[in-house]
């Protein structure tokens, strides 16, 4: 009876220690899969995280640039400065699609993940908010942009076409004043010459003459090539190389006066050149 009854006994604490090493080993592989599934929970928020704080060193990125944008768009816009800032924009441009990928691939697998995280939430929807704020400006900044460039061609084809007129009208000025120095050239004009009266004869220059008649200066066609010509504004003394000398042509008295030189030789000067010269642009002296 003693027998049967610990073979009972053996019997039952075999029947128990069966079932709890079931309910252990039940117990332990869900403990086990809580685990993995932390850690893949813990790796799935790392990566979130990982990605998002990306995005914010991202957006900070942007802030700066931003900044610097804002500045340049109202400053002096020459073409290189222009150049940097299109680079500038297009860079910030890529870098907001990219964020806006990953935050829209991040709520995504947030949707399927099993964490569930309403802070997590939260600052995805704030930086989404950010980013589409961001692009918002930008669109601004370059629209902007290209209204300045417009302002700038617009005001560089004025640019050019006054530089164009203002060329005409150096054009015309230098033509104007060549045609002023001519004239001014012209009317300041005169010829004089000098010689025995044979020598004037032989030229033309002085005609007629007898006993009792006074040769003529300047009377019919005389060689005019025996003339030297001169500016009368800058000749104000002829030397004649000759000890007697007399005009021969109509120069007013008082404007005039002979001088001799070191060797006897007689020099013209002009005292009123605009009173010599009123009456006659040719001056003929008879020397010897």
């Amino acid at each position: 009876m003693k027998k049967i009854l610990v073979f009972c006994i053996c019997i039952i604490a075999l029947n128990a220690c069966t079932q709890y090493s079931s309910d252990y080993k039940k117990a332990k592989s869900e403990n086990d899969s809580l685990k993995l599934e932390l850690k893949k929970s813990e790796a799935e928020m790392n990566e979130m995280l990982s990605i998002l704080n990306a995005i914010e060193e991202d957006i900070q990125s942007i802030r700066e640039a931003e900044d610097f944008l804002t500045v340049q768009k109202d400053s002096e816009l020459t073409g290189t400065r222009r150049q940097q800032i299109r680079n500038n924009m297009s860079l910030i441009t890529e870098t907001l699609k990219k964020n806006k990928q990953q935050l829209a691939e991040l709520q995504e697998k947030l949707n399927k993940s099993s964490v569930q995280s309403t802070a997590l939430q939260k600052t995805i929807n704030r930086l989404t908010n950010d980013i589409n704020e961001k692009s918002k400006l930008i669109i601004k900044l370059q629209s902007e942009l290209t209204q300045r460039e417009e302002q700038i061609k617009d005001l560089s084809t004025k640019v050019e076409g006054l530089s164009d007129d203002i060329k005409i009208l150096e054009d015309i000025n230098i033509i104007q004043n060549e045609k002023i120095d001519n004239q001014d050239k012209t009317i300041n004009t005169v010829y004089y010459c000098f010689g025995t009266k044979k020598e004037l004869k032989e030229q033309n220059i002085l005609s007629g003459g007898g006993l009792f008649t006074k040769s003529k200066a300047l009377q019919g066609d005389f060689n005019k090539e025996y003339f030297i010509t001169i500016d009368k504004r800058s000749v104000r003394e002829i030397p004649l190389y000759s000890s007697k000398a007399k005009i021969r042509t109509n120069h007013p008295e008082g404007s005039y006066k002979f001088l001799k030189d070191e060797d006897g030789h007689l020099i013209l000067e002009i005292d009123n050149v605009n009173k010599f010269w009123s009456l006659s642009s040719y001056l003929v002296i008879e020397v010897g």
